[in-house]
């Protein structure tokens, strides 16, 4: 039988150092400290609550990150 994959390992980083920065800026460094999605979305979107390992999500408002977190 052959063995289970293995999910990628997470960036261990913060979600939170992400808050404040402008958006495009916080999806570069995201994408540079390994984050294999990074996902922005409007304030209240209605989104999938499923946890995805490697993405990162961020709530945008006025061309800043409003709130980030992990899935």
């Amino acid at each position: 039988m052959a063995p289970n994959p293995s999910p990628p390992a997470e960036p261990q980083d913060s979600p939170e150092e992400y808050v404040g920065l402008d958006a495009a800026d916080a999806e570069r460094l995201a994408r540079e400290r390994g984050w294999s999605t990074v996902r922005s979305l409007p304030p209240d979107a209605v989104i999938t609550m499923e946890y995805r390992v490697g993405r990162l999500n961020f709530e945008v408002r006025d061309g800043r990150v409003a709130r980030a977190w992990k899935g």
